[in-house]
């Protein structure tokens, strides 16, 4: 903690807009903040509760605070645009891409590119060899051969001929291929006016080209040039998938990892966000924006990219039909892609070193296991174990265990009976030992576990505790060591936490869904296995028949005595007790 007086500096602090920096003691910029109202926005960070964790270590490391007046917002957003791009701050919400891609018209990644460069030598004929290329040919090369060419090298093609190419070119590579549609059908026309059926017939299978490619990439009932961005977070990690739509057409998406230090919403990461990728001068600025959250800033980014980009812009995020679909795609997009990024092996090979310094093992762990406990008001108990390693979860060595003979609500008792079951085995060689053990609790359910694991002599495995914080928040877990019982809390941003976080969030996700299958079991069963005279037998015939409890019990008496075994009296008897329980 600095001696930064926070209370004096607030007292002095002007209520206009501008930008505010942040500095820790050595000098570094940690955070780039725009505000409409300088002394509410900084006072914020200094409230006494309410903070996150995240918030409140920025705030710890403040020694200093400078703030730039504007004369109005828009000139804050761009000021704070520019520090971000310069200083790159560490609490900033930084724009990465770790891929590199040739940029062209309204063409969003190499593919698009690959793609667009194939169709316009088969459409246009224009050359794409290098002008020193260009200059000592005496006879047309391959391309010209094959019909990717016209051959303007040796003349083949006139200088007015050639140029109307390329300003079809240039329309088609702007994106602008309705306008394109109709020039080409216009030429048609006048060749063939003038009799010229040959050039006709090459105009015709132009425009029957572009027409396929529309009629693979358009989505009918839209039309215009958008762009469309979901925002989709977990684990301390965000994914913001961009698709790109010019003239109805979806030209390709891309996929951005915003670096993200402090409790940001997908609200505040897309606010972050779109300055950055617009004003960077990279980017070509659509005529709208449709965003999968509300942002605060809408209007006032709406005029800033207007400016830049010279014309209206409009930023939506309540949109129907196809841009609906296509938000739908992209936010599926992004919840795929952030998933995928989170288990790639370069993603997993950091946490896991970060997960082997934060415990201080010798190695970096390759299998992992956790557990969790599930039920309600102790009905259909169920313990979940679920297996991670270095490639990510493995889902076929996940186990369910149904517990028996406890007492309803004893977790401890279930934990106890669960990992008996589970290292039993182990022990025997049945299954490969893991190197971490968590268990979703605190010491009592890491004694728990260690006391189980010295009964079968397993001494090799490493068993922590993933105990909730007071505000039950990701990002404020307490990390029990079962050898020392030391507690430990990582900081929020913290790679190895992420990793225990989704180790532990799996472990939860499939012990509900098991208990939640078990009470089904169990409840289907019971509502049946009290009926007078319905054993066995009958109740395998009624559950056949009509397909649930839910549907036995809707039936008529009529309705159940068609039920090969079922008389009108145990119909009856049925239909009596079924109704008799519910009412």
């Amino acid at each position: 903690m600095t001696d930064f007086d926070a209370e004096s500096y607030l007292a002095q602090l002007t209520t206009r807009p501008g930008v505010y920096q942040m500095f820790d003691d050595s000098g570094e910029l940690l955070y780039v903040g725009k505000a409409k109202n300088l002394k509410n926005r900084v006072t914020s960070y200094f409230r006494a509760s309410g903070l996150s964790a995240k918030t409140m270590a920025l705030v710890a490391r403040i020694a200093n605070i400078e703030v730039t007046v504007t004369t109005t917002e828009r000139d804050a957003l761009l000021l704070e645009h520019n520090l971000i791009k310069q200083y790159r701050p560490p609490y900033n919400i930084l724009l990465k891409d770790d891929k590199s891609y040739p940029y062209i018209g309204p063409y969003p990644s190499a593919g698009a590119v690959r793609s667009t460069l194939h169709l316009m030598q088969k459409v246009f004929k224009v050359r794409q060899c290098r002008d020193s290329y260009f200059r000592n040919r005496s006879r047309p090369c391959l391309q010209y051969q094959i019909g990717r060419c016209s051959g303007p090298c040796v003349g083949l093609v006139s200088d007015e001929e050639y140029q109307e190419q390329l300003d079809k070119t240039v329309l088609f590579l702007n994106g602008r291929s309705q306008d394109l549609l109709t020039r080409l059908a216009d030429d048609m026309e006048s060749a063939a006016a003038e009799l010229e059926y040959e050039k006709a017939a090459d105009i015709r299978d132009q425009i029957s080209q572009l027409q396929n490619v529309q009629a693979t990439q358009n989505i009918e009932g839209s039309r215009g040039d958008l762009d469309l961005m979901a925002v989709f977070t977990e684990h301390g990690h965000a994914c913001v998938q961009v698709l790109f739509v010019r003239e109805a057409r979806v030209l390709g998406s891309r996929s951005y990892y915003p670096q993200i230090r402090l409790d940001e919403s997908p609200e505040a990461i897309l606010e972050a966000f779109l300055p950055q990728f617009y004003l960077s001068g990279q980017q070509q600025i659509p005529q709208e924006i449709v965003t999968s959250h509300t942002m605060a800033d809408g209007a006032l980014l709406e005029e800033a990219l207007g400016a830049e980009s010279g014309r209206k812009v409009v930023i939506k995020d309540k949109v129907r039909d196809a841009r609906s679909r296509w938000l739908q795609m992209a936010d599926q997009n992004a919840q795929n892609n952030l998933r995928s990024f989170l288990a790639g092996k370069q993603t997993m090979a950091g946490r896991l070193e970060s997960l082997r310094r934060a415990l201080e093992l010798e190695n970096i762990p390759t299998r992992m296991e956790c557990f969790d406990i599930s039920h309600s008001s102790g009905e259909a108990t169920v313990a979940s174990c679920v297996v991670f390693d270095a490639n990510g979860a493995r889902k076929s060595d996940y186990r369910k265990f149904n517990i028996k003979d406890i007492a309803a609500g004893d977790d401890y008792a279930a934990m106890q009976q669960a990992l008996e079951r589970r290292y039993k085995r182990l022990a025997n060689g049945e299954g490969q030992l893991p190197d971490i053990l968590f268990i979703d609790g605190g010491k009592g359910q890491v004694r728990q576990a260690r006391q189980v694991l010295a009964t079968y002599d397993i001494s090799s495995v490493k068993v922590v505790g993933v105990a909730k914080g007071t505000t039950r928040k990701a990002g404020f877990e307490t990390l029990v060591d079962a050898d020392s019982g030391a507690e430990m809390r990582l900081r929020g941003d913290h790679p190895g936490l992420h990793l225990i976080q989704q180790i532990r969030d799996e472990a939860h996700r499939f012990a509900i869904s098991g208990h939640r299958s078990q009470r089904a079991k169990a409840r289907k069963q019971s509502l049946l296995e009290d009926i007078p005279g319905v054993g066995a037998k009958r109740r395998r015939e009624l559950l056949r028949h009509f397909g649930s409890a839910k549907a036995i019990e809707n039936a008529s008496v009529e309705e159940l005595s068609k039920i090969k075994g079922i008389s009108d009296s145990v119909a009856r008897t049925i239909y009596d007790h079924l109704h008799t329980v519910n009412d």
